[in-house]
């Protein structure tokens, strides 16, 4: 039995060796971190590329806690090691508090509403909260909540796109399919054979009868979607899925002179009633729910959504760009990717057990720092970490925890309620100084608006640079000795402490302006605040 087992472990190695790895040589009971980290490590293997050491405890710690909790370490959290047992227990410990659910409220609230002035911010908190799956999310956000009548949570993100139909049938495909198929609305899409025009008015047809009535959602029982092809033939659009499918539907009724006008009576009544129109007994984007869940046509969909966690995580996509995945734009390690979907598809789109998996990887785990003296290796073989420009909320709230006295968050005479409460009131305050910071996109680089900002922002004086007793700089101008002033100042702002040469340098700062003490205290922490090692994440 031994000997046949070896034969078969040589045999997959082999098969990994050779780029020729079939999609069930690792079998689902595997959990999610050793399937990323088989399927990495065999692209790595196969490239002879040996991938960057893990990253220390220090910065493991400080990438783990912004991606889970949206914010960098205390003083006290930073200080000790973080082996095996200890990561492991760091990221069950941050996922169960609910710092964790607010955090990934706000991620998935960016990547949904990024581009309109609304925020799905507390349905998402709910529904992480509840630990409701991402499929469930998915339904909630196409059709509304059954318990929402007056259409305050997830049916937002239809709402505030309905004015303009062709956009909402491009964001829907981008955000929970991977797929713009904006190109395709002219034309068939140049670079993905399988985008057609079909496939676009198809996708748009899901979403035709929808409309607004004062403020309100409806979906009305008829109307098509009439499109020119290239060729000037015109077409009626099929009620058309991204994989081809159809959806068959009943014949649509024409309506009479007399049943336009009531149905517009009806609904100027609802509108004064600030009531919402009826659900029709067909609906269009309900059937949009079913067509891209069930078997055989959910891969898109369970693939978007590993994509979209996965390069958040990460800093790229397995398919880069994220809403370009097609046939001719395969993913990086394309067995992965099918590995992961399908182990999201059997746990119910569990996003939870995603994040953990990823979080809990070597791959995640290791260094952005790449001391070979051989060439960098390309980013998407995932063999150094990446470093990732900080979102406007973690910025902002990292920004205010950095310059927070440290003993306000530790010590005996603070009880983890109240740490965990000025936590929470650190992070609530955080919110309006982040809408000072531009979302980072690809090619991120701090401008000058950010720049200025710190020079010449009374908001930046009073909430991060103050004097008061519960700010850093009231507390280092209490420390005598520099050695222990810059320990505390590299520990609260970086979370580590400082090497031989940054210690030198910023003790003599301060010798060098001993008759001016408390100023030179002010300037380090400023220096330090708007350093690239706060504003990214490495």
């Amino acid at each position: 039995m031994c000997s046949i087992r070896l034969w078969l472990y040589t045999l997959v190695g082999l098969l990994i060796a050779s780029h020729v790895v079939a999609d069930d040589l690792l079998p689902p009971e595997h959990s999610v971190e050793q399937a990323i980290d088989h399927y990495v490590g065999a692209r790595l293997k196969s490239e002879q590329v040996t991938p960057a050491a893990e990253a220390s405890a220090q910065v493991l710690r400080r990438r783990t806690m912004l991606d889970l909790v949206g914010r960098i370490p205390t003083a006290a959290e930073s200080k000790g090691g973080l082996d095996g047992a200890q990561r492991v227990a760091l990221v069950d410990q941050l996922m169960s508090t609910p710092a964790f659910d607010r955090h990934q409220a706000d991620e998935f609230d960016a990547m949904l509403m990024h581009d309109v002035g609304d925020s799905l911010r507390d349905y998402l908190r709910q529904a992480f909260q509840a630990k409701r799956p991402w499929n469930e999310i998915f339904k909630d956000v196409i059709v509304g909540e059954p318990e929402d009548a007056k259409q305050q949570g997830a049916i937002k993100y239809v709402r505030s796109r309905v004015g303009d139909l062709d956009k909402l049938a491009n964001k829907v495909s981008s955000d929970f399919f991977g797929v713009n198929v904006s190109c395709a609305r002219c034309h068939d899409h140049p670079e993905a054979a399988e985008w057609t025009q079909a496939h676009f008015f198809g996708m748009k047809s899901f979403f035709n009868r929808t409309f607004d009535n004062g403020g309100l959602i409806g979906e009305r029982s008829y109307g098509l979607v009439e499109y020119k092809t290239t060729a000037g033939e015109s077409r009626t659009a099929k009620l058309m899925f991204l994989t081809g499918a159809v959806v068959e539907e009943p014949e649509p009724k024409s309506l009479t002179d007399a049943e336009k006008k009531a149905e517009k009576k009806k609904l100027e009544e609802l509108k004064k009633k600030k009531e919402a129109p009826p659900a029709p007994e067909f609906s269009r984007r309900a059937q949009l729910i079913d067509v891209a869940l069930r078997t055989g046509d959910s891969d898109y969909f369970a693939k978007s959504l590993v994509n979209q966690v996965w390069a958040r995580l990460l800093g790229r996509g397995l398919v880069n760009p994220l809403d370009q995945m097609h046939p001719e734009n395969p993913p990086s390690h394309p067995q992965l990717m099918n590995w992961l979907a399908r182990d999201v598809q059997s746990h119910n789109y569990d996003i939870r057990r995603l994040i953990r998996g990823i979080v809990l990887s070597r791959a995640y785990a290791r260094s952005s720092r790449w001391d070979s003296a051989a060439e960098r290796p390309e980013d998407e073989l995932f063999a150094v970490g990446s470093v990732r420009p900080l979102s406007p909320l973690q910025y902002a709230t990292s920004l205010k925890l950095a310059g927070y006295h440290p003993a306000h968050l530790q010590g005996e005479q603070v009880g983890e309620e109240e740490r965990a409460k000025r936590l929470d009131q650190i992070h609530a305050g955080a919110r309006g100084l982040s809408n000072k910071f531009e979302m980072p996109g690809e090619g991120f680089q701090v401008g000058v608006t950010e720049a200025l900002l710190f020079s010449n922002s009374d908001q930046i004086r009073k909430e991060i640079m103050r004097e008061s007793g519960d700010s850093l700089i009231a507390h280092l101008k209490t420390l005598d000795d520099n050695n222990q002033l810059v320990e505390a100042l590299m520990q609260n702002i970086h979370g580590r402490t400082p090497d031989a040469e940054e210690r030198a340098a910023l003790v003599a700062y301060l010798k060098s302006r001993e008759d001016r003490r408390d100023k030179a205290c002010k300037q380090l922490v400023w220096a330090l605040l708007t350093s690239s090692e706060l504003r990214f994440n490495y």
